[in-house]
């Protein structure tokens, strides 16, 4: 076993575990909704979705109030990954920070330039964000064929591909803007950051009560609810130490690993990919928005990924793991075009008042994973075998890439 397997820690083993069999599930529940949506029960399943309950649909219950949940859970591993995790540590940081900028500016670009001008530009956020559990799932199948490190660097580009997205929907998909609730979410995150900091309130309950009148009143305010999942996971403490059980940050995200794998994300894809397959979809696919989509998740992400990569080792600001190579970086690319959940997740807030729009560009997103998921299995199958590292070398670089005074923010 080398250095770098070694140095993979039991959460982040935990965390890779729990996202390959959601993936699982996540397919199963994709493939069961599409059948309803195409039977005889097809209306009545749709139909479902928009039930209203206290003033919201189905649907909306689960992309506004559930899905603040997952989104949660991204903030909680994004800490995670910032204190003692692959972003930790400034030199590790760049490259799949830079990794995921160019991920997410090219995809965007290839929509924008397919679509400016017409009623589905503000789809160019669809293609920008990879959907981990499926990702890390088709790592999972390839096993010990690739390095250990490509996993580390999957998830670490994964998690700040979904900041990104997480940002653009917080700036460019709110349609109104209430300044009053606004002001009242952020007092609270004042608040909940003053317990967490002055008064050092390490219970649990406070923050959870905080955290959902924020999400109420981000919901009034007309920003999307499900920021307020990402604010209160950094106003939750968190201790240096990973594995410290005494951590309120690390036993909430363990305890929101399975209900969100397994329960709410599998929920999720039930009301969001019910989409009727009509007689003319394989022509719609060309249309401009169709085309964007595919063409961002497929080609723009990996050649996004790795151009930024590229440029980041060229330019001395960082240089690849040592069991890694050029081709293994392209095949992560590949399978960053693997968009689904957050990609239908802004589908559905850019093409709002549009439900032949939305149901296309679920169409498309599904091809363009799936032809991501699958040329990048093959490639990492075919070229995706661990370099050999020399363990000295690797003991040495690894020592000094977490050795104290190289973390983000200055001296440890």
């Amino acid at each position: 076993m080398t250095v770098i397997q070694r140095a993979l820690s039991q959460t982040f083993t935990r965390f890779f575990e729990s996202e390959k069999a959601g993936g699982i599930v996540l397919i199963a529940c994709t493939a069961i909704s599409l059948l309803l949506a195409n039977s005889p029960f097809g209306a009545d399943y749709l139909q479902f979705w928009h039930v209203q309950i206290a003033g919201l649909s189905v649907e909306l219950w689960v992309n506004d109030a559930l899905m603040a949940i997952f989104f949660l859970l991204i903030g909680l591993e994004l800490e995670r990954e910032l204190y003692c995790g692959e972003l930790s540590n400034l030199r590790n940081a760049l490259l799949p920070i830079l990794a995921a900028a160019g991920g997410i500016a090219a995809p965007a670009l290839i929509h924008f330039m397919l679509n400016q001008g017409l009623p589905s530009q503000p789809g160019m956020g669809i293609p920008m964000a990879t959907d981990i559990a499926f990702a890390l799932g088709v790592l999972a199948l390839l096993g010990k064929r690739i390095p250990a490190s490509l996993k580390v660097f999957l998830t670490a580009l994964a998690v700040m591909d979904d900041l990104g997205a997480i940002v653009v929907i917080a700036l460019f998909y709110t349609a109104s803007l209430s300044m009053a609730y606004l002001g009242g979410a952020l007092a609270v995150f004042a608040i909940l950051l003053f317990m967490n900091k002055r008064l050092r309130i390490l219970a649990l309950a406070p923050y959870l009560v905080g955290g959902a009148l924020m999400w109420f009143l981000m919901l009034k305010s007309g920003v999307h609810a499900t920021i307020a999942g990402v604010l209160l996971a950094f106003a939750i403490p968190y201790s240096a130490t990973e594995d410290d059980a005494a951590s309120p940050s690390h036993r909430l995200e363990h305890i929101l690993h399975f209900p969100v794998a397994f329960v709410i994300l599998p929920i999720f894809a039930l009301a969001n990919t019910g989409i009727v397959i009509g007689a003319g979809w394989m022509e719609e696919l060309a249309s401009p928005n169709s085309m964007g989509i595919v063409a961002g998740l497929v080609l723009g992400k990996p050649i996004g990924i790795m151009l930024a990569c590229l440029a980041a080792v060229l330019l001395g600001l960082c240089r690849l793991p040592l069991d890694l190579s050029w081709r293994h970086v392209f095949g992560a690319g590949i399978l960053g075009g693997i968009g689904f959940t957050m990609s239908i997740f802004i589908t559905n807030l850019a093409f709002a008042g549009s439900p032949a729009l939305v149901n296309a560009s679920k169409m498309a997103i599904l091809v363009a994973s799936l032809t991501a998921g699958v040329v990048g299995f093959i490639w990492l199958k075919l070229f995706g075998q661990p370099t050999a590292v020399d363990t000295d070398t690797a003991t040495m670089d690894f020592e000094e890439s977490h050795a104290p005074g190289r973390r983000m923010g200055g001296e440890s």
